[in-house]
């Protein structure tokens, strides 16, 4: 489980692709600190096992799904990434929970740039609009972001970043068309999904009236 608050901006060392595996190495820096084999880590929000490590190096498999649901298989050598490792009870939590299981992906339709921030549009597959909510939380690239604007009818969404955020993960360097790995928030999934449910079966209505 993760908190969608970014800890690091790790760069991609090597992508590799072997009997339909991809296998992904970050420099993790600092953050590589007492993690071990098996450990689930977030990149780019997308929750993954660690299956090797090599000092700061380390490496996890990505498998089909993961890169279809992802922009993950577009990882390349060079690249950068937004990391969290998975949060202990305890923790403080500052963003909210995540699973870092992916949705799907929003694509970045415009940017407009102001004092201050920087609002951000992005195009997002119409079945998961209904678990978007204005002032909801949603998760872009492993971060927790509040939900700035909505347009039902175009299924775009829009966050707004502050120079802190825009520092901290790799949205600064955001450009239009972009891909961003969108998880939306469980909660209100099941919350949505379970008022469906209830308004189109009549016997469910008639149990609660």
């Amino acid at each position: 489980m993760f908190t969608g608050i970014v800890q690091g901006v790790c760069p991609v060392v090597s992508c590799e692709t072997h009997a339909g595996i991809a296998r992904v190495a970050v420099d993790l820096d600092d953050l590589a600190r007492g993690l071990e084999l098996g450990a689930s880590i977030a990149i780019n929000g997308a929750c993954v096992t660690v299956t090797e490590i090599d000092g700061s190096l380390v490496g996890f498999d990505l498998i089909k799904e993961t890169i279809e649901l992802s922009n993950l298989g577009e990882l390349a050598a060079g690249t950068t990434v937004n990391v969290e490792r998975s949060f202990r009870v305890g923790d403080e939590v500052g963003g909210h929970i995540l699973s870092g299981h992916v949705a799907g992906v929003a694509v970045v339709t415009q940017i407009k740039s102001d004092d201050g921030h920087r609002l951000v549009t992005m195009a997002v597959p119409r079945e998961w609009m209904a678990y978007l909510m204005l002032k909801g939380f949603v998760a872009l690239n492993g971060a927790s972001l509040t939900i700035a604007e909505v347009d039902r009818s175009a299924a775009t969404i829009a966050v707004s970043l502050i120079p802190e955020t825009l520092a901290r993960t790799t949205f600064g360097r955001l450009e239009v068309g972009d891909r961003i790995n969108l998880e939306v928030d469980s909660r209100t999934q099941v919350i949505v999904d379970t008022v469906r449910e209830v308004l189109k079966d009549e016997s469910l209505l008639e149990a609660i009236r």
